[in-house]
């Protein structure tokens, strides 16, 4: 890993941007950790940033020379305000944008997948990284994660349809070695776990592990859209209930070898990842 200049984080309080911005600032890159909200990464520095508020956005720019990409969450559109970002981040400076996508949306496909088509374009150094499904998902704030402790209960439309989940650990791992080595992948790159689980196989471990009951509970379509769009728009609850509906379909069976190749390490799976959090 060669050394870089300054890496502006985008999100660094999510999932995949705090740790990223943790990793990167742990092997000594500097790192400006942007967000709405405070963030404090040891070594970073931090800096105010919103999508939706341009004002913002010329400071955060300042010094970088590459950026790791969180869209906003919850646009269906996302290309309408990254876009012109990244048309002033390249005439700003930065030579090496790594975006967060996803395994489930291709180049040019619906949402991120606009902006995945117009990065090659923008910069010379590029990687999209397109996750499976995060292993977090049941073990932190997302709803799954809610429903297991308040219900012992996962809800999906997902069948017995398998998904390649992914640790948020690895998702960073990977941004890092995108973002810092000394060429940039210039592809998108698919990253999954060591193997496909389906939503039962999930409930069953984390029973195993833990030791509580939980049971997953298979919806239709119509049901799951329902459940979700009780709590986000509409819209965007319709596109997460038609990814299920991919799930149960098979779009989401498969593993990739990429976390291996990159970070020279095995993936993590589900079991090590629960094991680790109820030592």
């Amino acid at each position: 890993m060669t050394a870089t200049g300054t890496t502006l984080v985008i999100g660094a309080t999510g999932t995949t941007g705090s740790r990223t911005a943790a990793q990167l600032s742990a092997a000594g890159h500097r790192v400006k950790a942007a967000s709405r909200r405070a963030v404090d990464v040891p070594g970073a520095e931090p800096v105010a940033f919103d999508w939706y508020e341009p004002a913002t956005h010329a400071t955060a720019l300042d010094g970088a020379d590459r950026v790791y990409l969180i869209p906003p969450v919850g646009d269906a559109d996302p290309a309408a305000v990254m876009l012109p970002f990244l048309r002033q981040a390249r005439t700003a400076g930065v030579r090496r944008a790594v975006l967060l996508s996803s395994s489930a949306i291709p180049k040019g496909g619906p949402a991120v997948g606009t902006v995945h088509q117009a990065l090659p374009d923008l910069f010379e150094q590029w990687a999209v990284l397109r996750p499976s499904w995060f292993m977090q998902n049941f073990t932190g704030a997302h709803a799954h994660a809610v429903s297991i402790r308040e219900e012992g209960a996962i809800w999906s439309a997902a069948g017995s349809g398998r998904v390649g989940f992914v640790d948020a650990d690895d998702i960073a791992a990977v941004a890092v070695h995108a973002l810092t080595d000394e060429h940039a992948p210039n592809t998108d790159l698919v990253l999954t776990g060591p193997e496909a689980l389906s939503y039962d196989d999930i409930a069953a471990t984390i029973t195993q592990v833990t030791g509580r009951p939980v049971e997953h509970h298979r919806l239709s379509y119509e049901q799951m859209r329902d459940h979700l769009a009780a709590q986000i728009p509409l819209e965007f609850a319709s596109m997460l209930a038609d990814m299920d509906r991919a799930i149960a379909e098979g779009a989401e069976d498969r593993t990739t070898d990429t976390v291996q190749r990159l970070t020279g390490r095995p993936a993590c799976t589900f079991r090590a990842l629960l094991e680790r959090q109820v030592e």
